[in-house]
């Protein structure tokens, strides 16, 4: 039942909150919207309510809203059928006398056509559906946010720091500074100090009681780069111990303060991180001070297979211990609520963005492409995550969905604004055939983006599947 409900639940709500701005946009300003329908193919549920035909159809893979055009027939093959072509046919089921096209006989009047329209009302028709995703995730986030609430670090100390050759200032911070201010702004905990140096602009200025330290930065990502590198101050005290696991067989307790390891001085948690993962089945002296004495204890790290930056799996130690956790939870009331969800949903934006960047340049792979498949998984994995694990999943694609329909391709809004803008533009619009051309070319685009999506998806099957044939 989750396997079939979760993608339903993300597919549909997505889809139908798209296509519901496209349709409330064009109700507003008076055009025709015949039908209205969440996926392509088959029709598996009509219903007629006033002059609109609410269609639920096969593929849920997408959804239009047929509004009255006068370029009605290059599109139908989009959707199946025009509504001019209503007027030669035979009086279907359903047929009102009192109706317009293609429920009954009566001519769509010349003022609700969409070319009718000025120019800035079909481009609210057009925006409507990218805004309303939007909305969705702004909503869905906030609602989380109130829900769950936030989880707060209450520390400004420094702890690790992470070099960059291209950041050479970050060596002035040093592991136990106290940070006072973010660019002239004071803060109180580790989230505001991570938040002011990520949304910020121009060189990152932080204020510690040793001085002010100036780190440059070129762009809005190289501040996110330095929030990045700089880490908060955890002490390198056990706090938990795994039964079983070689930390405990080791002699290690919670509360001991691990202030060596083979005669090397471990200051902060991710010193004895580091060491540890590169120690996979080596033993390690550790130097601990317990209840005030010192004691020295032998611990084996034990090898672990790990997912690489590169997608390989690797050996790591671990020895089943983790540190004292220093955040706390607290709740959030609305106004917090919102401001998180728009930060949340523009960092997720931001994301996409950058993703389609580095596609476009070959920084990533088409392999890291998903399509439907990986989409229901992922809608499963995070129903049995919990409902907000769900709704995180719906809020990011409905993210996603608003970037990627903004595109400048045909068939997607951001294609048919480009077209509309460039027809006021030049004072005419395109001729029927080029209009075909480009919306069969916008077609393809798409094709060829969904077979890539779907061999992604399936390869992993195929390869399950050559390989029992050959064995």
């Amino acid at each position: 039942m989750l396997s079939l409900l979760a993608p339903v639940l993300v597919f549909g709500l997505v889809i139908f909150i798209h296509e519901l701005g496209h349709f409330l946009a064009a109700k507003a300003v008076g055009v025709y919207a015949p039908r209205f329908s969440v996926g392509f193919g088959p029709a598996l549920l009509r219903v007629r309510r006033g002059e609109t035909e609410y269609v639920l159809a096969a593929l849920p893979l997408g959804g239009y809203v047929r509004m009255a055009s006068r370029l009605d027939e290059e599109t139908a093959f989009l959707e199946g059928g025009s509504e001019a072509s209503a007027e030669q046919k035979e009086q279907p089921k359903g047929w009102d006398p009192e109706a317009m096209i293609p429920f009954g006989p009566k001519p769509v009047p010349e003022d609700r056509w969409f070319e009718s329209k000025p120019l800035w009302a079909r481009l609210f028709i057009m925006i409507a559906g990218v805004s309303m995703n939007a909305l969705l995730a702004i909503v869905i986030v906030s609602a989380v946010a109130l829900r769950v609430g936030r989880d707060v670090v209450p520390i400004t100390v420094v702890g690790a720091v992470t070099l960059s050759p291209t950041m050479p200032a970050l060596r002035q911070l040093q592991t136990g500074d106290t940070i006072r201010a973010i660019d002239g702004a004071a803060v109180a905990s580790w989230n505001e100090i991570e938040r002011k140096i990520a949304t910020g602009h121009g060189a990152v200025t932080i204020l510690t009681q040793r001085g002010a330290v100036s780190i440059p930065v070129s762009s809005d990502s190289g501040r996110v780069a330095v929030a990045r590198a700089i880490g908060y101050y955890i002490p390198a005290v056990i706090d938990s111990i795994f039964a079983g696991d070689r930390a405990a067989a080791g002699g290690l307790q919670r509360g001991d303060s691990v202030v060596a390891i083979d005669g090397a001085p471990i200051g902060i948690w991710s010193d004895l991180s580091v060491r540890v993962s590169m120690s996979a089945e080596k033993p390690l002296t550790f130097e601990v001070i317990r209840a005030g004495i010192a004691r020295t204890l032998v611990v084996t790290p034990k090898a672990t297979k790990m997912p690489g930056a590169d997608g390989k799996d690797s050996l790591v130690g671990r020895i089943g211990a983790a540190a004292r956790n220093t955040s706390r939870h607290e709740s959030i009331g609305l106004g917090g609520a919102l401001l998180a969800g728009c930060s949340e949903s523009w960092s997720m934006a931001t994301a996409v963005v950058g993703f389609l960047k580095a596609l476009i340049v070959g920084k990533v792979s088409v392999r890291q492409l998903g399509g439907p498949i990986a989409i229901t998984k992922a809608s499963v994995n995070a129903a049995r995550s919990g409902i907000e694990s769900l709704f995180y999943l719906i809020a990011l694609l409905s993210v996603n969905v608003a970037v990627l329909n903004l595109l400048p391709i045909p068939i997607l809004d951001g294609g048919q604004i480009l077209m509309n803008v460039i027809e006021s533009a030049k004072g005419s619009p395109f001729s029927m055939k080029s209009r075909e051309y480009i919306l069969r070319f916008g077609l393809a685009v798409i094709a060829l983006l969904f077979i890539v999506v779907m061999f992604n998806d399936t390869r992993g099957w195929f390869a399950k599947l050559i390989g029992w044939i050959v064995r």
